[in-house]
């Protein structure tokens, strides 16, 4: 049943209020992804609840009703609310070394098991399976647009913390995304899984900082590490001789994909044809290669980032490829 919230006035109180009647309507922040087209077969992703959620009972603060202002959700009656960045498209969070400093203000809520990884089937909106296990080891989120960036986003990592609330440990603590926010309460959100937001407390406060919801957080880009692992290619479910789907997963540096470009190789000889062929993003870090004629294997793929960086796995797709397969290349970013 829909929820309609509705005030006469501008006030932050109301504001403030109508913003919590909308999340309370939406349950979780998180996109609710329909994977289909391209022949990957249509597959409904479904989040749980995110913090406040009734399901959870974890009631989200709601504004005071005494004389001073209110402040936002997760704030203390009458004290002032961060300043945050009025986020922009040419003007994205700090570059992927975090080089140029600063932490930024954001706002962080959670959704899914209070120790889980989020999605309720482990994946998300970028494409990721088993973000409950190592290398994400659920310490994930999703991110609104300025963070998601329509996909581009897909895994860049951001260190976070929390100072604001009693049980909040001031440790910086990693996270990557994962999935799409698509009711932000501030510029930059984060909607983290159980574990990433119980991840800030101080030592056995966890479920502490988890019941109150949403908090103030701050956060800063920084480069992605897979000690151990290069970078790796998951055929998708779907796939066929006229319907190439690729998932990217574990770049060092900047951790996203801006661009993938695929060389087939000669029927003849099976020797690389020399020719780049620009894949098209299908969703999240997922990439497509639709044709009218079979594809002919074995494949290489180039790997463009967000810094401009550019990586080549000659030959890492077999030409006996199968869908539902992983091909993990021998090369990494630096």
């Amino acid at each position: 049943m829909a929820v309609l919230c509705w005030s006469s006035s501008l006030s932050s109180r109301a504001v403030a209020a109508a913003l919590l009647c909308l999340l309370v309507a939406h349950g979780s922040n998180c996109a609710k992804h329909n994977n289909g087209g391209g022949g990957s077969g249509g597959k409904s992703h479904k989040q749980g609840g995110r913090g406040g959620h009734a399901a959870h009972a974890h009631a989200a603060p709601t504004p005071s009703p005494s004389p001073p202002p209110a402040a936002p959700p997760g704030g203390a009656a009458g004290t002032v609310p961060p300043v945050y960045p009025t986020p922009t498209t040419t003007n994205p969070p700090p570059a992927s070394n975090g080089s140029s400093g600063g932490w930024l203000n954001a706002r962080a809520t959670w959704y899914g098991a209070p120790n889980g990884a989020g999605p309720d089937d482990n994946g998300g909106a970028c494409g990721f399976k088993d973000v409950n296990m190592p290398p994400f080891s659920a310490m994930t989120s999703c991110g609104n647009e300025p963070l998601f960036k329509d996909g581009k986003g897909c895994g860049s990592c951001y260190q976070i913390r929390c100072k604001a609330h009693p049980a909040c440990s001031g440790v910086p603590e990693t996270v990557i995304i994962t999935d799409m926010n698509y009711y932000p309460v501030a510029p930059y959100h984060f909607d983290l899984s159980g574990t990433a937001f119980g991840a800030m407390a101080k030592d056995d406060r966890n479920d502490e900082l988890r019941h109150a919801g949403i908090i103030d957080i701050q956060f800063k880009r920084v480069p992605c590490q897979y000690p151990g692992l290069t970078v790796t290619f998951h055929v998708e479910r779907g796939s066929n001789p006229n319907y190439l789907a690729v998932l990217v997963e574990y770049e060092n540096g900047d951790g996203d994909v801006v661009q993938v470009d695929l060389m087939e190789s000669r029927p003849d000889d099976g020797e690389p044809t020399g020719v780049w062929e620009p894949m098209r993003e299908s969703w999240g870090s997922i990439w497509r290669m639709d044709t009218r004629r079979p594809l002919q294997g074995p494949f290489s793929l180039r790997v463009t980032n967000e810094s401009g960086k550019t990586l080549v796995a000659d030959q890492v797709i077999p030409a006996d490829w199968q869908p539902d397969n992983v091909y993990s290349s021998i090369v990494q970013f630096d």
